[in-house]
């Protein structure tokens, strides 16, 4: 037979997959019969196959006896290109298979549960699933589980006091007093506060354990937004309370200082509405349930030990 490549004639050799997966078809099954019935072919269409890479690499690649099918040393080779060739387009047909899942996921959660983290998963989520429009809602004070129940929204996380929330409970944390390292409380003054506007977990936290006891106390800056807070407390205004996660350069903590009292942990918590379980939704969840725990923060010292939990409550 004569090998005549088409290399020299075009200055390029594109492979066609169809063959490649012949080829490897018949090194797999030791035969071209058996190569024929794995891909629904005749013997014939495989042998033509075969010939056809032979003729546009200018080598055989397989020694064929009447007992005996073997790769050449040349075929050994070809067969290591085949492989890798088929493993990256079979990788990027999955990757870029049109998704069938469909529709709009409404997600509500807090500003502080996933920061960085958020934009990167949207865009994973939506690469993956393409045909799916999301609506997020992102802030501090809403009332994400007036809206769960409202039907308002699919699924959202939500900030809690531990058990009072049923779903998934993502992570637990302390709450905290945190305020300015130069922040300095004027002896037998109003202790003065910043919160977030009800309803927020963190406000209602507070509020309960300072109304069980004598010091007093007045809210002197109330934002929606969490870097307005920490411009407030940054500057030495206010105390606040914010998890030990949220802690920045220029915080400190100051539980058990000017008579504050301690403050309960806290969970986030994945919860859904009736109605939410979409199979998008589903999907939306799961990369939710799968995101990695955030880096500890270096500057934050005597950090408790806070394992992520993931139970049904």
């Amino acid at each position: 037979m004569a090998f005549i490549s088409n290399h020299h004639l075009s200055g390029t050799m594109d492979f066609d997959p169809t063959l490649l997966r012949a080829f490897v078809a018949v090194k797999e099954t030791g035969g071209f019969t058996r190569a024929a019935q794995r891909l629904h072919l005749t013997q014939s269409a495989i042998s033509h196959q075969i010939r056809r890479l032979e003729e546009q690499t200018g080598r055989p690649l397989l020694h064929r006896t009447t007992r005996k099918l073997t790769l050449t040393e040349d075929g050994e080779d070809f067969l290591r290109y085949a492989e890798q060739i088929l493993h990256t387009l079979d990788a990027m047909a999955r990757r870029f298979r049109p998704s069938p899942v469909s529709g709009v996921v409404r997600f509500g959660v807090p500003e502080n549960f996933m920061g960085e983290r958020l934009p990167p998963l949207l865009c994973q989520f939506a690469r993956a699933f393409p045909a799916v429009r999301l609506e997020v809602h992102v802030s501090m004070n809403l009332d994400l589980p007036a809206m769960i129940a409202a039907d308002e929204l699919d699924l959202a996380v939500v900030i809690s006091v531990p058990r009072s929330e049923s779903g998934t409970v993502l992570r637990r944390t302390r709450l905290a007093w945190v305020a300015a390292e130069n922040f300095e409380m004027v002896p037998g003054a109003s202790l003065p506060l910043a919160f977030f506007p009800a309803p927020c977990i963190y406000r209602q936290a507070g509020v309960v354990e300072l109304d069980r006891t004598a010091l007093e106390w007045h809210v002197v800056f109330t934002s929606p937004s969490q870097q307005g807070l920490r411009a407030a407390v940054l500057g030495g205004l206010a105390v606040t309370v914010l998890t030990r996660d949220d802690l920045e350069p220029g915080m400190k903590i100051v539980d058990g200082q000017y008579g504050l009292p301690p403050l309960p942990s806290a969970d986030f918590s994945l919860i859904w509405s009736g109605s939410g379980k979409t199979q998008a939704a589903c999907e939306f969840g799961q990369l939710i349930l799968e995101m990695p725990e955030p880096p500890p923060l270096p500057f934050v010292r005597h950090r408790p030990d806070i394992k992520p939990v993931r139970d049904q409550a």
